[in-house]
């Protein structure tokens, strides 16, 4: 498992933005396959734990965005 952890974080490190925007976009496909494929019953269970998530990861993402941003040195 650490090997797999060590070859993501070199993946991540040779990697641009575009690269990882299309990994969020195969994602993203692959949550909207397993989301249609749910019984009915279980759909909201799963968009209410879907929406936690999404927040949980989100405010960190982007906080870590504006820090970058209002820094303004990157290239």
């Amino acid at each position: 498992m650490n090997n797999l952890f060590k070859a993501a974080n070199q993946y991540v490190a040779e990697s641009d933005w575009k690269d990882l925007s299309l990994i969020k976009f195969c994602l993203c496909a692959m949550g909207i396959i397993i989301g249609a494929s749910l019984a009915p019953k279980h759909k909201q269970t799963v968009v209410k734990a879907a929406a936690v998530v999404f927040a949980v990861t989100y405010v960190p993402l982007m906080t870590k965005f504006f820090r970058i941003i209002f820094r303004k040195n990157y290239e």
